[in-house]
């Protein structure tokens, strides 16, 4: 059976969530402030889309907390995308679905953050692989509280972005985490691309938001990242009705070619080194 991932959010993480805020002010992505998460470490800020998907930015509460949460070594270290997480409608079956296919899985798992205006908002969540939360499989969550209160479609790119269209993994295996995708989720064969600008060797699959993308060079820049981050998402890509339009309106570069669709990306220089682009 083929499943389904329709993209809940998207985390980018780093040291110091107002410098990260500021750098997405700055291109045209003015975030809002989320609050607190329940863990008591970290606290977030996001971006939120017309199709209920969000960008979410993560930092640390307090200095000196890598040790004891998800993603530390990628919040101290600046290492902007980081995780993401897929809807289910039933966060303990697709636990059980995946746990009978040999995944290690934990939970379902409660979690929650209080919102400045003092509204609670919940939901519940299972972490999939042997690995931190998000970074290859993603994690799955469910909404206890209504969506709304999670995240709302931001004014400023309200008619211009749609939401995250695709999240690009890197990983050291290729031809592994394709096998892992697929035994997972029933997906076909991807589609291989070699670009030398991305500097991988990527695989998409078709019809999903997914693409793996290994480095063509064990010196290039993602090479470096796998060496210090591991396997976790290098790219996201956001999905807008006019590429063109889009280019315009947030400064993008000039569209090229990506799997047959057409992608421009915004300045990296601006976002801390971040690759966030827009997908046509």
């Amino acid at each position: 059976m083929t499943t389904t991932l329709k993209i809940d959010h998207v985390t980018i993480a780093g040291s110091d969530l107002a410098l990260l805020e500021q750098a997405f002010a700055v291109v045209g992505l003015p975030t809002e402030y989320g609050g607190p998460h329940s863990n008591g470490v970290t606290h977030m800020a996001l971006l939120g889309f017309e199709d209920g998907s969000y960008i979410e930015l993560i930092s640390f509460l307090s200095a000196g907390a890598k040790e004891i949460i998800f993603w530390g070594e990628q919040i101290a270290g600046n290492g902007g995308p980081c995780a993401w997480a897929v809807q289910s409608s039933d966060v303990g079956a697709e636990a059980a679905r995946l746990a009978a296919l040999g995944i290690t899985v934990k939970g379902p798992v409660y979690m929650h953050r209080r919102r400045p205006d003092g509204v609670l908002v919940e939901w519940d969540l299972a972490f999939l692989g042997d690995q931190p939360a998000g970074v290859t499989l993603p994690f799955i969550i469910k909404d206890i509280t209504p969506r709304e209160w999670r995240v709302q479609p931001s004014a400023a790119v309200a008619g211009r972005l749609t939401g995250v269209a695709m999240v690009i993994l890197a990983v050291e295996n290729l031809a592994g985490s394709i096998d892992l995708f697929r035994r997972v989720y029933g997906w076909s064969v991807p589609q291989f691309k070699e670009d030398p600008i991305f500097g991988a060797r990527l695989a998409h699959f078709a019809g999903t938001p997914v693409t793996l993308a290994a480095p063509l060079a064990k010196d290039n820049w993602l090479a470096e990242r796998l060496a210090r981050f591991g396997p976790s998402p290098c790219a996201y890509l956001l999905g807008a009705p006019d590429l063109e339009a889009a280019c315009r309106d947030f400064g993008l570069t000039p569209a090229s070619n990506w799997l047959g669709r057409s992608v421009a990306w915004f300045d990296p220089a601006r976002l801390h080194g971040l690759k966030l682009g827009v997908i046509a």
